[in-house]
């Protein structure tokens, strides 16, 4: 449960930016989403390894 006090004279929107923040580090969302499909770890594994094949032909290409 997110607890997020009010001060004094404080704007009802700052509150709920505080508030929003707060929930996205939370992650709540994300593992929502990620509950709702079920992904083979095969399936899961390949895109790990595609990502990092990214980001090495990115590091590549910075070096050249």
């Amino acid at each position: 449960m997110l607890i997020i006090p009010i001060k004094d004279g404080e704007n009802i929107d700052r509150a709920l930016k505080r508030f929003k923040r707060k929930f996205d580090r939370t992650g709540a969302m994300r593992q929502l989403r990620e509950r709702k499909t079920f992904t083979k770890p095969s399936v899961a594994r390949r895109a790990v390894v595609q990502k990092a094949q990214y980001i090495q032909k990115l590091r590549d290409k910075e070096e050249i």
